[in-house]
């Protein structure tokens, strides 16, 4: 129950993401931000540790660069297609993750895994047959799903022994600050004039797309991959 309303939530996140009038990058920006200042409240709240090896700590950076071109690709999808478009080629994550889940947790591939994968591939080549004219939307689409699947399998080694919020907060922390580096050179950066001077119905978006759809559902998302494995939360 708890997953499948993660799942509403995520075809949610895309409807909003097409209302926000900026651009994919400073919209993650803004989305991680704000969620990871949420999640430090709550972990402050609950007392939840922050303490990890430095080996971890860089392993959780690593993983948190992966959320945030997800999230850009994700959302880049959107601009250039529709949401639509976006969320089908999302769900091809069920093949990549049937192969990558086996890589990363050294098991050996499960036939049916691969199965449910490849009628998810038919389904997808319908749709690009018939709306090719999105071509760099279904790209970037599956470009997204990839790397969905592959911080969804990272994020299920991880929680075997942290707390999902603390692995949450480092990754988003780490998001920021790989996408700050872009946005100090980029000419619609930091730079810009009105790169803080949002519209009232965009903050409104934003705070609602980095509390509810992201601090709650990917805190929860890693969580409930202590009992679901990662293959099943992206199928």
């Amino acid at each position: 129950f708890h997953l499948h309303l993660l799942v509403f939530i995520a075809g949610f996140t895309a409807v909003l993401g097409k209302l926000i009038t900026i651009n994919a990058i400073p919209l993650v920006w803004f989305r991680m931000l704000i969620a990871g200042l949420l999640m430090f409240g709550y972990i402050k709240f609950t007392r939840i540790k922050l303490n990890v090896p430095l080996k971890t700590f860089f392993k959780l950076g690593l993983a948190g660069i992966v959320v945030a071109l997800h999230w850009i690709t994700f959302f880049g999808a959107i601009d250039v297609s529709n949401i639509s478009i976006t969320l089908v080629m999302f769900s091809t994550g069920a093949f990549f993750a049937s192969f990558i889940e086996p890589i990363i947790y050294k098991r050996k591939i499960i036939w049916y895994e691969i199965i449910f994968g490849i009628i998810v591939i038919i389904g997808v080549s319908i749709i690009i047959n018939t709306e090719f004219k999105y071509i760099n939307g279904i790209i970037l689409g599956v470009i997204s799903a990839f790397l969905s699947s592959l911080f969804a399998v990272i994020n299920g080694k991880f929680v075997e022994q942290y707390d999902a919020s603390m692995i949450s907060f480092y990754e988003f922390i780490a998001g920021v600050a790989f996408i700050c580096i872009y946005l100090v050179f980029a000419e619609d950066g930091f730079m810009r004039e009105n790169f803080f001077f949002l519209s009232t119905n965009d903050w409104i978006y934003i705070v609602i797309l980095a509390s509810v759809c992201t601090a709650y559902a990917f805190i929860a998302s890693v969580h409930i991959m202590r009992y679901i494995s990662p293959y099943t939360v992206v199928l």
